[in-house]
């Protein structure tokens, strides 16, 4: 409880905190009981999860591969010519190119287990996004994926951009992605660049949400993954994530501020 309540209350605050706060859960199933408490806390209802990609080396028993972290509604975002971008001073800040699928209907009660082939069967929206990656702890990265999941999945927000038609239909290596900032490019990838492609993301995601009892639902989001790399960001600099046709967001970073209830991006 100490851990969930400590990382709460720096995001209300919209401060930094110096170094763990306690002792780092002992896997991702005492990690995710982090994160649920954290959310029962969190004045604001998830809209949808966050993917992260687990290294070979930071696995644990559970044997997964990637990871996921809350994206509240109050932090998403569909302002894509000057998003405003808020990371935690002190803390870590960073942005990644997305692609976000929006669910088009409940997942079935009941299924534990997705097969990226079944994924692809359960209809979903694609979009651009780009992920705010911030939290109030400096070192999240650095110490592993169970501190990842036990602080919101190091997410701060979610811009949405415009849909990509028909994405289904389109050869994955062609969904591009290049990522900017203060006119430096800084990443290029794409979907490629998702272990097992948006697929296999979509399936962990519908997969380790039902084993947590929080079954995904039509209308929630999924952002697969960064695209282009986990690009550290400061106040003051600004962003693009461009994505050939389909779109291009624009923001800039500014210091986080204490959560308004209330209060949209």
């Amino acid at each position: 409880m100490a851990i969930a309540d400590t990382f709460v209350e720096a995001r209300l605050q919209g401060r930094s905190v110096p170094d763990f706060p306690g002792v780092i859960p002992e896997d991702l199933v005492a990690a995710y009981r982090v994160q649920d408490l954290a959310i029962a806390r969190w004045p604001d209802r998830v809209a949808g999860w966050k993917v992260g990609y687990i290294g070979a080396e930071r696995r644990d028993g559970s044997g997964d591969d990637r990871l996921l972290g809350p994206i509240y509604q109050r932090q998403l975002s569909t302002r894509v010519d000057d998003a405003v971008l808020p990371v935690f001073v002190g803390g870590f800040g960073a942005i990644e190119a997305e692609y976000v699928l929006r669910l088009e209907a409940d997942a079935p009660a009941g299924k534990l287990d997705w097969t990226p082939a079944e994924a692809a069967a359960l209809p979903a929206a694609l979009a651009i996004g780009l992920e705010i990656a911030s939290s109030p702890l400096a070192t999240i990265n650095a110490l592993g994926p169970r501190v990842v999941v036990s602080d919101f999945g190091n997410n701060n927000g979610l811009v949405v951009g415009p849909e990509i038609p028909h994405w289904r239909d389109i050869p994955e290596p062609e969904l591009v992605a290049e990522c900017w900032i203060d006119d430096e490019r800084v990443g290029t990838g794409g979907a490629t660049l998702l272990p097992g492609g948006l697929l296999a993301a979509y399936a962990f995601a519908l997969s380790r949400s039902a084993r947590r009892g929080r079954p995904l639902r039509a209308g929630d989001l999924i952002a697969t993954g960064n695209a282009t790399g986990i690009h550290e960001v400061r106040v003051g600099q600004r962003v693009r994530v461009g994505f050939g046709t389909h779109g291009t967001i624009h923001g800039r970073v500014v210091a986080a501020t204490a959560f308004a209830a209330g209060s949209s991006a």
